[in-house]
């Protein structure tokens, strides 16, 4: 995929920075993975705000992605690649020998026509999902598991990828894109290959309409609030507002969150990356 960056006609033009789209190949989804979605607008059960700065949007409809991939042995063929506005990768509509349509998550290379296939017998191709006992060291995968049959809960998001570096017993250590090393079951399943839309990360909105397309409304910083609305607010003329913290106090940096005794530390080798 490409990015395009558009002549400044209009002020909204001058700093857009938007794709290709040119890997898509259908506009409609497939009518039975579809679902309707309810917007909140930060609300929950009872009407009560919970979360700020968000509302409106455009409405958007739910594609059931396929994160299991557990039709072991069934060969698919790869219809169509869509466009997904729940997400910031591409999804792969595929087309089951048994006659189940499904979608999932698609990685780079991945091309209409291309025939995938799940389980310990697959070939470690990009799309095919395994095991991570059956794929060699060194490979570059996406969608993992962390309980096998579970579900892929790591690196789902656009151009994202991580390496399976070792073995150690009945684990595999993979190292994830966040810069964390970490331990996870052989028996996990993972899809070969990177995410797609590896470009999503050069786009730039342009103007702050495309935010409130997205539901995001505009968001005013702690300083500039009273001392009765957040703690860094107040003071005569710009004042820093001190150590920054959340509107309930929370430190904003440097403040550890993860619990000390959390049951997966022991799985984590190395820690992410931190920023210097």
């Amino acid at each position: 995929m490409a990015v395009r960056k558009l002549k400044p006609v209009t002020p909204g033009q001058r700093h857009k920075i938007i794709g290709t789209f040119e890997e898509i190949t259908a506009s409609v989804p497939e009518k039975s993975l579809v679902t309707g979605k309810r917007a909140t607008g930060g609300r929950n059960s009872s009407g009560k705000m919970t979360v700020r700065y968000r509302g409106g949007g455009h409405k958007r409809r739910l594609r059931d992605v396929d994160f299991k991939r557990e039709k072991d042995g069934v060969p698919a063929v790869v219809k169509t690649i869509e466009y997904d506005p729940n997400r910031s990768a591409r999804i792969a509509l595929l087309f089951y020998a048994d006659g189940e349509k499904r979608y999932i998550i698609a990685p780079i290379g991945l091309k209409v026509g291309d025939q995938l296939n799940s389980g310990p017998d697959a070939v470690p191709e990009v799309g095919n999902a395994l095991p991570l006992a059956n794929i060699p060291v060194g490979t570059v995968i996406h969608n993992i598991e962390l309980r096998p049959g579970q579900g892929a809960k790591l690196v789902r998001s656009a151009g994202n990828f991580a390496q399976l570096t070792s073995r150690e017993g009945d684990y595999c250590v993979i190292k994830l894109p966040s810069g964390e090393t970490r331990k996870i079951l052989s028996a996990c399943k993972a899809t070969v290959g990177s995410v797609g839309n590896s470009d999503h990360a050069l786009e730039q909105s342009g103007k702050a309409g495309r935010s409130r397309w997205l539901g995001r409304r505009p968001h005013n910083r702690g300083v500039v609030m009273n001392p009765h609305d957040h703690p860094m607010g107040g003071g005569e003329g710009r004042q820093s507002g001190g150590h920054p913290r959340s509107r309930t106090g929370l430190y904003a940096k440097g403040l550890k969150t993860r619990a000390p005794k959390k049951h997966s530390n022991k799985y984590i080798i190395e820690r992410a990356n931190k920023k210097k």
